[in-house]
């Protein structure tokens, strides 16, 4: 007899959408999780219903109208459809019989994509501290690169990579809107890999990217702000990133991925991916880059993108840009507030003139409508832009109730 926890279920299966519609924020009431696995288990419904109040209810709401504090934006409802259908079918991209159409769904994904970067080709990873990590790799292997040079600024990926390749570590002086000042790299790269951000995670800085092509090999870790070449209205901010050797972009930032979903793409795909393949004995394609199983991760992605379209996806990330805009004109137009600079990519750093009052204006902020960075030892007030569904003009409320009930208005 078929195991009917395998099958389709109907009936479970719209249980868990109605648990997903019905719990609400909180996980107070839930009951607690046992210490210990359990000898006898519960059932799957019942499952269901003991862990809905935790997973749903405890966790943090990206898409409230208050969130706009961290790069993780809310995922549309697509995604949460073809996450459930790669969860049926459980595919395994190393091997194409395990695999035969989320492969080609991945390749046709990133042939989609890697126009926009002048690249020739990549494949997806989990997130882009593995992403700079591979480029990092193909770099060593393909250019002979010994050493890593970036901002003070990049994302601590990019120091670990080096370390875990044996690579010498340089990082560079940043102005203090966080981008690398150009003047500080050395005169010789010829054995170097230059590692330029666009969108630093603290200030969502971009490094001049008309140094590309000044190194061995220039890697842009576009983590966060890559997504900006899918608008027409914002793709000059990125402009030079096409002479890269190679690009990092997380679609869980800017693209509205569930985790874990990243890209990494290559100039030259073919030599880089040769650089970093592996074969063996039971596989019937070569395993390309770090990871060996993994999962349809594409499949939400080209999924969004079919659904949006270029223009579609460009008029969120656009509408997230214009939020932040609209952030910093009324920090700016505070009498009580500073704004470091002007943001580059939908990052928005400020405080109260009276520095000293920063860490309790952010206390009295609603909760997960902003974040804490520290940059020169310095503690500032950080929004990201990474929500469309943000209300300002609440935002503007409640930071106005903050001012007056700490006296600084």
């Amino acid at each position: 007899m078929a195991d009917a926890d395998f099958s389709f279920d109907l009936a479970g299966l719209s249980h868990a959408l109605e648990l997903l519609g019905a719990v609400t924020e909180g996980a107070e009431a839930a009951l607690p999780l046992p210490s210990t696995l359990p000898e006898v288990g519960c059932g799957t419904c019942a499952a269901l219903d003991r862990l809905a109040p935790h997973v749903i209810g405890g966790a943090a709401r990206l898409g409230e109208a208050t969130a706009f504090a961290h790069m993780d934006p809310p995922t549309p409802w697509i995604t949460w459809a073809t996450t459930l259908w790669n969860a049926s079918v459980n595919q395994n991209l190393l091997h194409p019989a395990t695999a035969p159409v989320a492969r080609d769904i991945e390749q046709r994904v990133i042939d989609w994509i890697v126009p926009l970067f002048a690249m020739g080709g990549g494949h997806m990873v989990p997130g882009s501290t593995l992403a700079n990590l591979t480029a990092l790799w193909a770099a060593r292997e393909c250019a002979g690169v010994q050493a890593v040079a970036y901002g003070e600024s990049a994302h601590l990926s990019v120091g670990k990579a080096a370390h875990i390749l044996g690579l010498a570590a340089h990082p560079l002086p940043c102005r203090p809107s966080g981008a690398l000042v150009p003047e500080a790299l050395p005169v010789d790269l010829r054995r170097t890999a230059l590692v330029l951000t666009a969108g630093t995670t603290s200030t969502g800085a971009v490094d001049d990217l008309s140094l590309c092509g000044r190194a061995a090999w220039t890697h842009v870790d576009a983590a966060w702000a890559g997504p900006l070449r899918f608008s027409h209205r914002h793709a000059p901010v990125l402009a030079g990133i096409e002479r890269a050797d190679s690009v990092a972009i997380s679609a869980h930032k800017w693209l509205f991925q569930p985790k874990e979903s990243a890209l990494i793409l290559f100039r030259d795909a073919a030599r880089a991916h040769s650089a970093i393949a592996f074969g063996g004995a039971y596989l019937a394609a070569p395993n390309v880059g770090v990871l060996g199983s993994h999962g349809a991760a594409a499949v939400p992605l080209l999924a969004t993108l079919l659904a949006w379209g270029r223009e579609g996806t460009a008029a969120r990330i656009d509408a997230c840009m214009a939020l932040a805009a609209r952030l910093a004109d009324l920090v700016s137009s505070c009498a009580q507030l500073e704004l470091l600079a002007p943001p580059q990519t939908g990052v928005v750093v400020w405080r109260p003139k009276s520095a000293a009052l920063t860490d309790r204006l952010f206390a009295a902020m609603p909760a997960g409508s902003c974040s804490l960075t520290t940059l020169a030892g310095e503690r500032w007030i950080r929004n990201v832009a990474a929500n469309p569904n943000f209300a300002i003009a609440a935002f503007a409320a409640a930071l106005e109730d903050a001012l007056r009930t700490l006296g600084a208005s």
